[in-house]
């Protein structure tokens, strides 16, 4: 039977790469977003082992949902990608637009962390692995980067899911990269890392052999 990987921030970048590799490589994958419209034409590319469910990552109760009806689906869930996340068109404490920030914390933290609720208990049935998307951002300082800090919170918690979930056979990964060639930034960045390069580092956690744990893949562009 194929296992399932769940994707928040599937619709796009490294989200969609990482579903198309997977898919691929024999998973099915449960694609979460807001687009629908992207969703759609991510699932009707990658075929029967794609379901489309929109909704908020923001909104617990709609990756609940998500969740139930990937599992009803597929059976099951054996490893779930917490992805989705933003950054700030205008950084700095000060003068960054107050709603952008509280926007962006929301996402990159609490919606991570719901994520984490909605799926640990179908991972804990199958002893999978949850993945987080953090950042080169989150491993040094950066003058006055709230984004930065939301990512400092991600490898943390990374870390306390990894001590939790190996209580029952579970883990947690945590991806690290630096610049990624996605829509995250208004202008491409051909030269740096591609999402290509991010969903192989979530394939490889997720792969691994059980008697092994990813703990942390660190990204960098060579230029």
């Amino acid at each position: 039977m194929a296992k399932t990987l769940f994707i928040t921030g599937a619709s796009s970048g490294i989200g969609a790469e990482t579903a198309r590799m997977a898919a691929k490589a024999g998973w099915n994958v449960a694609l979460f977003a807001r687009s629908a419209e992207k969703l759609q034409a991510l699932a009707d590319e990658i075929g029967d082992a794609a379901l489309p469910l929109p909704g908020d990552a923001t909104d617990l109760a709609a990756q609940q949902d998500a969740v139930a009806r990937a599992v009803d689906r597929f059976g099951g869930i054996d490893a779930a990608f917490a992805n989705a996340g933003r950054g700030m068109d205008t950084s700095g404490v000060v003068e960054g637009d107050a709603d952008e920030i509280a926007g962006m914390i929301q996402l990159n933290i609490t919606a991570l962390v719901w994520t984490a609720r909605a799926t640990l208990p179908e991972l804990k049935k199958r002893k999978g692995t949850l993945v987080l998307t953090g950042s080169a951002a989150g491993r040094r300082h950066i003058a006055g980067s709230i984004y930065g800090a939301t990512k400092y919170f991600v490898h943390g918690f990374a870390g306390n899911m990894a001590e939790e979930m190996r209580e029952w056979g579970g883990r947690c990964s945590l991806i690290a990269p630096g610049m990624v060639d996605t829509p995250f930034f208004d202008e491409g960045k051909p030269d740096k890392l591609q999402p290509e390069d991010v969903a192989g580092a979530v394939l490889y956690a997720i792969e691994a052999d059980p008697r092994a744990a990813i703990r942390e893949v660190y990204l960098m562009p060579q230029n």
